[in-house]
């Protein structure tokens, strides 16, 4: 019981002190902190995206970028149909993007996709000229000011800028509602205090713009992990560059639904992370104390807090049920000291989320009353990170696609409210 108490005690005093500088975000965010912007120019942009077997939202994601109130000559689509087998690149095309499809089967993953993107319009298109490129998935919505919003950060000097990122699936389940907490969290309590404050922020999957001169400065796209977002991130904080945030972009995007598909993406992002560290660990390590990178120590303590409260969350389980099966030791206290860490962690989770939906709370399309009844979910769907882990450290997690059926208009979003 002492041990188990000690241990509790040290992974709790580590994750505090790790993580209490997330007291200022916090306290920024509800002061609504943010910085301000105006168009210096209008830019022209490309828009990537990555689809495999996406025919029943592509569709719609293309007719909302044409939406956009923002000049349609200095947009251009793009699409890679990525190994499909469905009529993806046909309807991509008929609603107005230009088209190439590929055919890898070795190379699997949305970093290859893009980097074959890219160079088929480098190829086959060497008289357009962008100033950036946005990335998004294929089941995206955009709001209509979304392109108009970035453009204001983008014309202003920032050279890779994401966005608001919200679910368009929120009340579907309580495994749609915790991604939608999830990511609401990261944009408004992790990504505006950092743009604030100067720091960088994270690239979170989609929904992002990049400079062509940043692309350039990389050496092109050459992100390949699992986590490619997570690496793109980080070899920019690495070579001294900084993410933005628009918290006026808005993006919707499908979350999934089913807790096994949501295991196994997850997994995959701990995987990534597992990839980025054996690759380019010295390299952050390096950037972390030899620079004194603050966006740095962000990143890392962020992406691995999960893994510390995770490991804290199984011992106390175990040892809950040690407490059980022995009766005839002194098991109370051991029992009692289990379910108080674990009583604990829920609380700091469900207020994490609470806090994030009271402030996000309009913007969300939702039923107010599956607001109020997923509040009380989201820590359950953080500990089932705790699954993902496991598979992660298997190693036998590869990229997969997620499987996206939700076609709906930013309409029927409003609808929802």
């Amino acid at each position: 019981m002492k041990t188990l108490a000690i241990i509790n005690l040290i992974l709790a005093a580590v994750i505090g002190a790790c993580c209490c500088y997330q007291i200022l975000y916090l306290l920024l965010r509800l002061k609504g902190a943010g910085r301000k912007f105006t168009a210096k120019s209008m830019c022209r942009y490309g828009v990537l995206i990555a689809a495999r077997n996406e025919a029943a939202v592509i569709g719609q994601l293309i007719d909302s970028i044409k939406a956009q109130e923002y000049p349609a000559e200095l947009v251009d689509i793009f699409v890679v149909a990525d190994n499909c087998t469905d009529n993806t690149a046909a309807i991509a095309a008929a609603h107005g993007a230009r088209v190439w499809q590929r055919r890898n089967t070795t190379q699997i993953g949305k970093g290859y996709a893009l980097n074959f993107l890219l160079g088929k319009i480098a190829a086959e298109l060497p008289g357009e000229k962008y100033d950036g490129y946005f990335v998004f998935d294929a089941d995206n919505l955009l709001d209509p000011h979304y392109i108009a919003e970035m453009n204001k950060m983008f014309s202003s000097g920032c050279q890779v800028i994401t966005g608001y990122r919200n679910a368009k699936n929120f009340g579907d389940n309580w495994i749609s509602a915790g991604y939608g907490i999830y990511f609401l969290r990261e944009s408004e309590y992790l990504n505006r205090p950092r743009d604030y404050l100067g720091t960088s922020c994270g690239v979170s999957g989609t929904g992002f713009l990049f400079s062509t001169e940043i692309l350039e400065k990389m050496g092109g796209w050459n992100y390949f992990a699992l986590t490619e977002d997570l690496e793109f991130t980080l070899d920019l904080i690495c070579k001294g560059e900084k993410v933005a945030y628009c918290s006026t972009a808005i993006i919707y995007d499908e979350q999934p639904t089913s807790l096994r598909q949501s295991v196994t993406q997850r997994a995959r992002w701990m995987r990534g992370l597992m990839q980025i560290m054996a690759r380019t660990g010295r390299s952050l390590l390096r950037t972390l104390f030899g620079v004194g990178s603050f966006a740095c120590y962000d990143m890392l303590v962020n992406s691995l807090a999960s893994v510390l409260m995770g490991l804290g969350f199984i011992m106390n389980v175990i040892m809950f049920g040690v407490g059980l099966i022995n009766p005839e030791q002194a098991s109370g206290p051991v029992i009692i000291t289990a379910l108080t860490a674990l009583a604990g962690t829920y609380l700091g989770l469900y207020f994490t989320g609470l806090m994030t939906l009271l402030t996000e709370w309009r913007r969300i399309p939702a039923k107010n009353s599956r607001k109020i009844l997923y509040s009380f979910t989201y820590p359950f769907f953080m500990a089932s990170f705790m699954a993902s882990l496991a598979v992660a450290m298997s190693g036998t997690v590869e990229w997969k696609p997620i499987r996206h059926t939700v076609a709906v208009t930013l309409g029927e979003l409003d609808g929802k409210r």
